[in-house]
């Protein structure tokens, strides 16, 4: 068996968005380097960034996380993590899962693939672990760039507990992702799938907002990824096991739907 033929879809995917793994890798560190270097400056119990803080609306601060704002581990969680490298994450996941599956069915290139004795199985899988080791990658450099500014931004990070929130900012990108590729596998739609991915992200988010507000809604919670992933702070108190369980698990069973649903969907028509 040559080199060639193993994994070829997924040999083929890493090949060709090259320069899209390469963009949103810089946009991570670039975050990074703007917000975490930041923090010496603004944190503390009497710092500039707890008197502002000490100004908003306690539900303000409870729906953003900027409780703990002003520890390193609350700092990065709010700032990056929770926010823009969330949002980050999860426009790369939608971009690249909706494209794999519906993108290709709608430009008509699925078809073509699929005639070269390809399995739908086969392409599903690949493409997805395409998805996956990308997505990986940009949870890895966000760790390895926090560790690194850890020192001389003062954040008095634990590595366990970077570890840690990387894994749970994976499986929110994995959520999404594999969301859109079950989607895109289920109607062949880009404009579907693009929805089902953001939206879960969008609707996750916005129940863990509101589950912060008070105890009687905390519940809420429980049903949001984004709860799932970052409700426990794991920079400050280390991974949740039972979160990621639940975020990975979710994902598993939208690729699980993505490979039967191709399967059993008549493409040409």
């Amino acid at each position: 068996m040559s080199s060639a033929s193993i994994l070829p879809l997924f040999r083929r995917e890493l090949a060709q968005s090259w320069r899209s793994t390469l963009g949103w890798t810089l946009g991570i560190v670039a975050a990074l380097l703007l917000y975490l270097p930041l923090f010496p400056a603004l944190g503390g119990a009497d710092s500039q960034m707890q008197q502002l803080i000490s100004t908003l609306p306690p539900q303000l601060v409870s729906a953003l996380g900027y409780g703990a704002i002003t520890t390193g581990a609350g700092y990065t969680e709010a700032t990056f993590y929770g926010l823009l490298g969330f949002v980050m994450i999860v426009i790369a996941a939608t971009s690249w899962s909706t494209a794999a599956i519906a993108g290709d069915e709608e430009n008509g290139t699925l078809e073509l693939t699929l005639a070269h004795r390809v399995s739908r199985g086969q392409l599903v899988l690949e493409r997805t672990l395409a998805i996956v080791v990308r997505l990986a990658w940009l949870a890895a450099v966000s760790a390895v760039v926090v560790l690194l500014l850890n020192p001389s931004a003062q954040l008095g990070l634990d590595a366990a507990h970077v570890l840690a929130v990387s894994a749970a900012y994976l499986g929110l990108g994995l959520v999404s992702a594999t969301l859109g590729l079950a989607s895109g596998a289920l109607f062949g739609r880009r404009v579907v799938a693009t929805a089902a991915a953001a939206g879960i992200a969008v609707v996750g988010y916005a129940l863990n907002a509101v589950g912060s507000q008070s105890a009687d809604l905390d519940w809420l919670r429980d049903y949001s990824p984004y709860g799932w992933a970052y409700h426990h702070v794991p920079l400050a108190t280390g991974a949740d096991w039972p979160g990621l369980g639940l975020l990975y698990g979710l994902s598993a069973l939208f690729v699980v739907i993505a490979v039967v649903a191709l399967q059993r969907r008549d493409i040409a028509s």
